[in-house]
């Protein structure tokens, strides 16, 4: 049976932010709260945890993982970033987009998309999830929370709840949702490509023909 924390929106709970990173630091698959729509992630070394998300969702081996990063310079740990990309970046985090980059050495291999070494990253601007990553001190591995059939990601804690509380070990009701998940936005290549519009705005990475 999972746990079920109730943290303040706008100002988290210090001691139950303390709670839910004990949790992940142990292995644990949790949901959360970020600044489109619900996620669900584990610790990133962790290849239990990655398989059991990996379960739930029923992703395949080319999913593109995302890491939730607390600022742009974590970011630059985990991924290449050169110059422009990096003023594209700086202009858009946080926010509710997801970047698809070549990743490091310092991304965990199984991780990685299989052939491209691509990985997803994202700056929310969620105070729950910031407060997560920052006494955490590394990213979280994080999936949008859209269940195998559904084309939406789930927006209720209450129905979250319902539905994996067996199969998680901690849920996060930081309110409702949002209906989209986070824009998805390709940068490994020489220009960017959006590949799924979601909360954030995809013109400014438009390429007009």
């Amino acid at each position: 049976m999972s746990q079920f924390f109730q943290i303040h929106a706008e100002n988290p709970q210090a001691r139950l932010i303390k709670q839910a990173v004990e949790i992940i630091r142990k292995g644990g698959v949790v949901v959360y709260p970020t600044d489109s729509a619900y996620a669900m992630g584990c610790q990133i070394g962790d290849k239990g945890a990655v398989e059991r998300v990996r379960r739930l969702r029923q992703l395949d081996k080319n999913h593109n993982f995302t890491l939730l990063c607390c600022d742009l310079s974590q970011m630059g740990l985990f991924a290449k970033i050169d110059t422009a990309t990096f003023r594209l970046l700086k202009a858009h985090v946080p926010g509710p987009y997801t970047f698809i980059l070549n990743a490091t050495r310092e991304v965990p291999r199984l991780l990685l998309h299989d052939k491209r070494r691509t990985i997803g990253l994202r700056v929310p601007s969620n105070p729950i999830v910031l407060a997560l990553l920052e006494e955490l001190g590394e990213p979280l591995m994080s999936v949008s929370l859209i269940m195998p059939g559904e084309t939406e990601p789930m927006t209720d804690p209450y129905e979250i709840r319902s539905l994996l509380e067996k199969q998680v070990d901690l849920i996060i009701d930081g309110g409702y949702g949002d209906l989209k998940a986070s824009t998805v936005i390709n940068l490994s290549g020489d220009e960017p490509e959006v590949i799924r519009v979601g909360c954030g705005d995809p013109a400014p990475f438009m390429v007009e023909a």
